[in-house]
């Protein structure tokens, strides 16, 4: 979105035909730049959105969540969500992907295209954008523990298709922490993750700088059972985390801040998410500023996805989640998301159908063109009970946040925020049980529908298939290059270089993930979780 561009329409009226002013401010007055008292769009500490225009001068990147079985298959999927007007693509990689296995490994058996797109090799990655301009579409990959990789694939497959580096925009997940605060698909010890995260920084400053080299993600930790206060706050002390281990790095904070980009959950509390979602870009307007010393206003402004809560959507009567997550949607709008995903009514069944998939597209372009909620921006803004728990939400994860800096920070502090974590979900399941939260279909207003018997199937020979496929493409490829390429990558792991070119280069010679991600245990070792009982 263009901080000053032109707005979408030349006015804004309502039904009545009175213009509407871009926000407004205390009285229901619009307030000249500098003068409105809880900062105006644009301003620091942008509490009410981060461009001065928002949504008035472009909608929000349309997202949607999708990856299933081979490359080939989810390709297809992409091409009608493009036809149905979807903005911006989000890949879901599948289990082995995550964890760094190529479809032939042992360990990925039954697991190969399951709950995401299997990518092991070149031709995957190229199979999986076959017709869709990487110049012109914005690519977010959910993948953490093997981001470095999967950027490096996405690199190579633009190069070879005419397309400079400098001209891709997306996002590589690349949180690492939330991992192992909530998730559980890392791979390599906290130490070398960080390094190749800031490694990845490094590099896409200098090559990719359209790219969110990261975003840092309060989703998994809401889906978890955290609070909306524990969310802001665990996500911005990773964030704090992220920032200073690329300090160490060597580099500046105003170069590569403007890069980082955030995942939030939004929940189905519309008010309460709202108020989150501007506490959390206050409050990170002013660790930025005030610890870090940022100077560029790019890097002090919190740009967020949100993804509408999958732990809230019910396998009991899936058709009410389409109003549930149409209200999460909502949230994220009124509380200034620049990207969405809006989940399908029967992903608590099964990976989504393309009917349940068009209908939570249908929900984020009626908000958006009908819903008049985009005209105004911060339209909630200066209600008394945002703006109160605004305030609470920030203080209360600035409590956490000097909790954690005690602690030595979030590495040190994993297995406090999973405590915190896991006490939150236990009162909520005990309110659930006890019908102190009323959850509709679950606890109260239930019937004995049976589920729907058109749910998504994923072909279950996928992972004979692609693993077959692998083993072509090992036998076809340039074997002494191929194995000069992983030598390479192995020394410079057991030194100081960045790994990015390296991992770039072992991409060009036809390696394959599994093969990188094997050479890089060897040297890393892997994480192994400590339990207390």
């Amino acid at each position: 979105m263009s901080a000053t561009g032109d707005e979408r329409k030349p006015r804004f009226l309502t039904s009545w035909g009175t213009p509407l002013e871009r926000v407004y401010g205390p009285g229901g007055v619009s307030r000249p730049v500098g003068e409105d008292p809880l900062g105006g769009p644009g301003e620091f500490p942008y509490t009410r959105g981060v461009h001065p225009t928002m949504y008035r001068g472009r909608f929000w990147t349309m997202r949607q969540y999708a990856g299933f079985g081979s490359a080939a298959e989810t390709n297809k999927r992409y091409r009608v969500l493009l036809e149905q007007g979807q903005t911006g693509l989000s890949v879901a990689f599948d289990l082995p992907t995550q964890m760094g296995y190529d479809p032939d490994a042992r360990l990925a058996r039954g697991e190969v295209g399951r709950v995401g797109v299997s990518i092991a090799s070149l031709e995957d990655m190229q199979d999986l954008f076959e017709g869709i301009p990487l110049d012109r579409v914005s690519t977010s990959m959910t993948i953490n523990a093997t981001a470095s990789v999967l950027l490096a694939l996405y690199i190579v497959v633009a190069r070879r298709g005419g397309v400079a580096t400098d001209r891709l925009s997306g996002t590589v997940q690349n949180d690492i922490l939330k991992e192992y605060i909530a998730r559980g698909t890392y791979i390599f010890p906290p130490g070398p993750s960080m390094r190749l995260i800031t490694d990845v920084f490094a590099y896409c400053k200098q090559h990719v700088p359209r790219w969110n080299t990261i975003s840092i993600s309060g989703y998994h930790m809401r889906e978890a059972g955290s609070t909306a206060v524990q969310e802001v706050a665990f996500t911005l002390a990773n964030a704090i985390a992220y920032v200073r281990a690329a300090q160490e790095a060597g580099l500046t904070i105003d170069e590569f801040a403007p890069q980082l980009s955030f995942f939030f959950n939004a929940h189905n509390n519309l008010v309460e998410e709202v108020a989150k979602f501007r506490a959390a870009r206050r409050l990170w307007a002013r660790i930025m500023r005030d610890r870090f010393g940022a100077r560029d206003p790019r890097a002090m402004m919190l740009r967020f996805h949100a993804q509408t809560a999958g732990s809230m959507l019910t396998a009991q009567q899936p058709e009410n989640n389409i109003v549930r997550v149409a209200i999460q949607a909502l949230a994220a709008v009124l509380g200034g998301c620049q990207s969405l995903h809006t989940n399908s009514m029967d992903e608590a069944l099964a990976l989504p159908t393309e009917a349940a998939v068009r209908i939570a597209l249908r929900t984020q372009q009626i908000l958006a063109y009908e819903s008049g909620v985009a005209d105004t921006i911060d339209p909630l803004g200066g209600a008394f009970a945002v703006e109160r728990l605004t305030r609470e939400i920030e203080e209360g994860a600035e409590a956490y946040i000097r909790t954690i800096d005690d602690l030595g920070g979030s590495v040190a502090a994993i297995p406090f925020m999973q405590r915190e974590i896991q006490d939150a979900a236990y009162r909520y399941q005990r309110e659930v049980e006890d019908k102190a939260r009323i959850v509709v279909g679950v606890n109260e207003f239930v019937t004995d529908d049976p589920p729907p018997v058109d749910l998504f199937q994923v072909d279950p020979s996928i992972g004979g298939a692609l693993a077959d496929r692998l083993q072509r493409l090992r036998a076809a490829r340039d074997r002494d290059r191929a194995e000069r390429a992983l030598d390479a990558l192995e020394r410079g792991a057991r030194g100081r270089a960045n790994l990015m070119p390296l991992i770039v280069d072992a991409i060009d010679a036809a390696v394959t993930l599994g093969e990188i991600c094997d050479r890089l245990r060897a040297v890393f070792g892997a994480h192994a979780p400590s339990v207390t009982f």
